[in-house]
């Protein structure tokens, strides 16, 4: 075992020198307009899940995408870790647009599905215990417990945009600049595509501010 960890450590430094490599040969001032700052056009909030990197599935290179990752791509406004992400990403980083992608088979989304204590987690699977609650007639509706469950991914999905789209940071920059613009996907693992939910920014926007509107500044 201590010779495989130590592998497997030195193999993360091989392959780093093996990218950067890479890199400057295929671009000699990669690195010195790396260094000179981001401006990423989009903020990616996904699962922690390992097999899905954000930048490999989409094509991007490092500095076009910011991104947070936590487990089940959840938005709770009482996570201050993913508001800052947010609140700097909008006002700061000026991104164009926001995506939520979560996964078919999410393993949070499934233990949420579970009847059972899961201790230190049980206080953030709530949150995806909600969204069932939310959508229960919909989600009781459908016989099949894998379909079942594929929804309750996309719509747990839907529910963080709608949690994105509830902060200040978003709704003033959206009603100043027209952007960023909110988008909900699902990552497949059996074909490595991502589905667009379709979410609709403005629609959703209209239906929360009767009681979330925050448009205007302090």
């Amino acid at each position: 075992m201590a010779s495989y960890l130590q592998e497997s450590h030195d193999r993360i430094f091989e392959n780093n020198r093996a990218w950067a490599a890479k890199q400057k040969e295929k671009d000699p001032e990669f690195f010195t307009k790396l260094s000179a700052g981001q401006e990423p056009d989009y903020l990616w909030i996904g699962c922690s899940d390992s097999r899905i990197p954000a930048e490999q599935i989409t094509g991007l290179s490092a500095g076009e995408v910011f991104i947070h990752r936590n487990i089940a791509n959840l938005v709770c406004n009482t996570d201050l870790n993913v508001m800052s992400v947010v609140d700097y990403a909008v006002r700061h980083l000026k991104v164009k647009h926001i995506i939520v992608c979560g996964h078919y088979g999410c393993g949070g989304v499934k233990a949420a599905l579970t009847p059972q204590d899961m201790g230190l987690l049980n206080p953030w699977l709530r949150n995806i215990r909600d969204v069932y609650r939310l959508h229960e007639d919909e989600l009781d509706a459908i016989p099949d417990e894998s379909k079942r469950y594929d929804r309750l991914v996309e719509l747990n999905v839907i529910e963080q945009c709608r949690n994105i789209i509830k902060t200040a940071a978003v709704q003033q920059s959206y009603a100043t600049n027209k952007f960023p613009i909110m988008h909900g996907w699902v990552f497949g693992f059996q074909d490595g595509l991502l589905k667009d939910l379709k979410v609709d920014h403005e629609k959703m926007l209209q239906g929360i501010q009767k009681i979330y509107n925050l448009t205007r500044g302090s």
